[in-house]
C-alpha cells in the first residue's frame, strides 16, 4: 500500500478534507483567543447547530420540490445566520458578564455552555445518527478520478480557500478588521482611541460562528449523517489544530488544521483506524511539551 500512488492520493485528499473542515472551526477558536484570550469550548456546538439547522431547512425545501443545488445554498445561508446568532448570544450570556473575572471562571462558563448546547440539541432532536442528504452533485469532469476524490471534497477545498481569502481581506483592509487587530494588540489603548471593544468582540464571535456553520453544512453533506455529538469531537480536534499552528494566529490555525488532517489520514490509512482520535491528542501533548507557542506562534514574555 505504501507504493500505491492512488491510495496515497486518496489519503492525501482525505486529509486535506479533514484539515479544511478543522480550519473552518479553528478560525473561531483562534480569533476569539486573539481578541480576548478565551478558549470558547462551546464553539464546536455552534458547528453542530449549523449542521442541524441545514438539515431542517433541507427537509422543508425538499418537500417543497426545490433542487439540491438551490437547497445547498439556502440551507448554508440559513445555517450561517442561525449559528451566528447563537455565537452572538453565547458571548453575551456566558462570556461578557465574566469579562473582568479570573480566566478560570470564563473557562468553566465555556465548558458549561458546551454541555448545555449538546443536551439542548439532544432533547430537541435525538441521540441517533440522522441521515443528511448529499446536496452536492457529482461533477462529470471528476468521474475518471472518482475513486480518489469526490465532488463534495472539491467543494470543501474551494469553499475553505474562499473563506480564508475573504477573512484575510476583512482583517487587513476593512475598518472592523483593523479594529480587531487593535483590540488584539492592546485592548485598553484601543478603547482610548475610540474603538468599541464590545462590538469588536461580538463581531469576532459572529464571524467565527459563521465559518464553523459553513464547515458543519459541508461535512454533513459529504459524510451523509449527523448527530448531536459531532461538535464535541470536531471542536476538540480543531482546538488541537489551533494550538498546533499557534493559538491566536489565523495562518497558524490553517496550517495546524492541515497538518492535523494529513497526520490523522495517513496514520489511520497506513497504521490503524482504531487510534484515529489518539493521534490528535498525541500531537497536542508533543506540541505543548516542545513548542507551547505552536508552529507559527510567538512566545510572549510576561510584563512585570
Amino acid at each position: 500500500m505504501f507504493w500505491d500512488f492512488d491510495y496515497f492520493m486518496e489519503l492525501f485528499l482525505a486529509g486535506l478534507t479533514r484539515g479544511s473542515i478543522y480550519a473552518l472551526i479553528a478560525l473561531g477558536y483562534t480569533m476569539v483567543y486573539g481578541i480576548i484570550e478565551l478558549i470558547n469550548f462551546a464553539h464546536g456546538e455552534i458547528y453542530m447547530i449549523g449542521a442541524f439547522t441545514a438539515l431542517i431547512v433541507t427537509g422543508v425545501l425538499t418537500l417543497m420540490g426545490w433542487n439540491s443545488v438551490a437547497i445547498l445554498f439556502i440551507a448554508a445561508g440559513v445555517a450561517v445566520v442561525y449559528s451566528s446568532a447563537y455565537g452572538y448570544t453565547v458571548e453575551k450570556i456566558a462570556y461578557k458578564p465574566l469579562r473582568n473575572a479570573p480566566r478560570l471562571s470564563a473557562l468553566i462558563s465555556a465548558i458549561g455552555m458546551s454541555l448545555f448546547l449538546q443536551n439542548y440539541v439532544l432533547l430537541a432532536q435525538t441521540s441517533d445518527f440522522l441521515p443528511f442528504p448529499a446536496l452536492i452533485p457529482e461533477f462529470d469532469w471528476l468521474r475518471p478520478w472518482e475513486h480518489i476524490v469526490r465532488s463534495s471534497q472539491v467543494v470543501i477545498y474551494v469553499t475553505t480557500a474562499i473563506v480564508m481569502i475573504l477573512l484575510t481581506f476583512m482583517i487587513k483592509f476593512t475598518r472592523i478588521g483593523k479594529a480587531m487587530r487593535a483590540v488584539s494588540q492592546d485592548k485598553a489603548m484601543a478603547m482610548l482611541v475610540g474603538v468599541d471593544v464590545n462590538r469588536v468582540i461580538s463581531v469576532t464571535f459572529i464571524v467565527g460562528s459563521a465559518t464553523a456553520a459553513i464547515g458543519g453544512v459541508l461535512i454533513a453533506s459529504h459524510i451523509g449523517q449527523i448527530n448531536f455529538y459531532i461538535g464535541f469531537i470536531a471542536g476538540i480536534k480543531a482546538f488541537v489544530a489551533a494550538v498546533l499552528g499557534g493559538i491566536g494566529s489565523i495562518p497558524g490555525a490553517v496550517l495546524g488544521s492541515l497538518v492535523l488532517g494529513w497526520t490523522e489520514s495517513f496514520f489511520t490509512g497506513y497504521i490503524s483506524s482504531d487510534y484515529e482520535d489518539v493521534f490528535a491528542f498525541l500531537i497536542l501533548v508533543f506540541i505543548l511539551i516542545f513548542r507551547p507557542s505552536g508552529i507559527l506562534g510567538r512566545a510572549e514574555s510576561e510584563k512585570v
